[in-house]
């Protein structure tokens, strides 16, 4: 049997389904998103949710085919269709300037808040208010990085399956447990109740991040709250957290951006979490259980 025919027409009911994603009301509706990109399909067909295999279908340029063709015979070995299209039915569907050639459908991944503390997370980041969905990826990426055990997308923030958002954490989407659409006040209720200190980051803190690390409290399970790009965080939600912490800026910049800021301060608790008598050192206490990816 030959290959499959190329797919030409934008019209073609698969691809219309596809390209459909790029609205936020259709995902909800399907539970499904759209992951562009050879990083991203590389990430996605390795991982797996309780519903199953989380990439769906696969739309590939004959070019992309060819020049990413391990990753292509990848995905046909692990029984996802593989849909040739031409480059201006892929470019259709994806939502770059320049498209990559692989567009991937992927079912949602997100998991249950509940299901995420049950795991004793020790390091989290919680976005509350958070609106650009660049900065929302990039903070996930970040995250992912710093060795977070999750993170959380309260109601107020952003789609976590905007493409822009999906794009932004380059894969890091796929590495670690994220819930999204909770309440900030149940979030935070939750983590404490866990036993995970939350602090609040936000530029006008009365406390400094080098204060906290010299005086030894960032070594315990901690959750660090993350507000909207341009205000920080409301009043109602600093006062949620049990610190609020700002950077310090030691030079003459007015402000650090969002996802600046959040890699300090998680890189800061990941630090002082693997010093002797953190959580994460060798016989330290609260170590945790890892939620399976």
């Amino acid at each position: 049997m030959g290959p499959a025919a190329e797919l030409t027409s934008p019209r073609s009911p698969r691809v219309v389904a596809a390209r459909r994603l790029a609205r936020r009301s259709f995902r909800g509706k399907e539970r499904r998103f759209l992951a562009e990109g050879p990083q991203a399909v590389r990430e996605a067909v390795a991982h797996r949710t309780g519903e199953g295999r989380t990439l769906l279908e696969l739309f590939a340029t004959p070019e992309a085919a060819e020049r990413h063709g391990e990753l292509v015979d990848d995905v046909r070995a692990a029984g996802v269709p593989v849909h040739r299209a031409s480059p201006e039915v892929v470019g259709g569907i994806s939502q770059t300037v320049t498209p990559q050639g692989l567009v991937g459908v992927c079912r949602f991944l997100d998991r249950p808040l509940d299901e995420i503390l049950a795991a004793r997370p020790r390091l989290i980041a919680v976005l509350a208010h958070v609106r650009d969905p660049g900065n929302a990826g990039t903070v996930l990426r970040c995250a992912d990085a710093a060795g977070a055990d999750a993170v959380i997308l309260t109601d107020a923030s952003v789609d976590l399956y905007n493409p822009k958002a999906v794009r932004a954490s380059v894969g890091s989407l796929f590495h670690l447990p994220v819930a999204v659409g909770v309440p900030v006040e149940r979030a935070v209720a939750g983590l404490a109740a866990a036993g995970v200190r939350v602090l609040a980051a936000d530029g006008g803190g009365e406390r400094d991040l080098d204060e906290e690390l010299d005086a030894g409290t960032m070594g315990g399970p901690t959750a660090w709250v993350f507000g909207n790009e341009a205000w920080g965080l409301p009043r109602e939600t600093r006062e949620l957290a049990e610190a609020v912490v700002r950077v310090p800026i030691h030079g003459r910049a007015e402000s650090l951006n969002l996802a600046t800021a959040a890699a300090v301060c998680l890189y800061a608790s990941a630090r002082a979490q693997r010093a002797p008598g953190g959580c994460r050192a060798r016989g330290g206490a609260a170590a945790g259980r890892p939620l399976e990816r």
